[in-house]
């Protein structure tokens, strides 16, 4: 039974480096058969492509993309939904310890994901705005798209369940949303495979008293 199945890894593995002989025959292929109008013409789309991506950067970090910023109050939150495609605000306050964990990893983010801007705001400052989105939890990640709010990443409910985890984990949660450009595994967070799996699962939240939201803060804040 096992050689039956080896013999099956064997000639999948065969098929698939045949496959991409294959591919890469014709690719040269191709090559030695473009002349030199041809070769022109792919240098200068080539050339192209890279003047309107270094034009999309530009344009990105003229509007604020490339760090992470806070927004003083809800209608400037308005007017950055509406500059960015792509907009990750986090909803904080300065008392709940797990929204300085957020700050480290989503400065970070911002540096490399240019296409996305990354802003905070505080909740104290945007009763309006918190409840029409229905904050609820402290911290939370609300992801813009277009200027409609497409998903939230509450507490760290969707990053394993604890205050350990990599900036990698809150990447690969921000790609699932296409929020974010992400080349990775959509499917499995990246720390899966190092037998963290069972951290992912959801937490009871704790009701701070006084307050229309919960926080997953420490204990201080009650």
């Amino acid at each position: 039974m096992a050689g039956n199945s080896m013999d099956v890894v064997a000639k999948v593995l065969e098929q698939s480096a045949r496959l991409m002989e294959e591919q890469l025959d014709a690719q040269m292929e191709k090559l030695e058969k473009m002349d030199e109008d041809d070769m022109e013409k792919l240098k200068e789309r080539r050339l192209a492509a890279l003047k309107k991506s270094q034009k999309q950067k530009q344009e990105w970090l003229s509007k604020g993309h490339g760090e992470y910023s806070e927004v003083p109050s809800e209608k400037d939150f308005f007017s950055e939904v509406k500059e960015s495609k792509n907009v990750v605000c986090h909803f904080y306050r300065d008392s709940a310890f797990r929204c300085k964990i957020f700050d480290k990893h989503l400065s970070v983010l911002a540096k490399k994901h240019q296409e996305t801007k990354f802003i905070k705001l505080n909740v104290e400052k945007a009763p309006f705005l918190t409840e029409r989105l229905r904050i609820k939890v402290i911290p939370t990640l609300a992801l813009v798209k277009d200027g409609k709010t497409k998903d939230y990443v509450v507490g760290f409910t969707d990053l394993g369940n604890t205050d350990e985890f990599t900036t990698e984990v809150l990447e690969w949660r921000l790609g699932r949303t296409g929020i974010i450009d992400y080349s990775g595994n959509h499917f499995e967070p990246p720390t899966a495979g190092q037998g963290s799996r069972s951290k992912f699962t959801k937490v009871e939240k704790k009701t701070i008293r006084g307050r229309g939201y919960d926080s997953q803060s420490d204990s201080d804040d009650d």
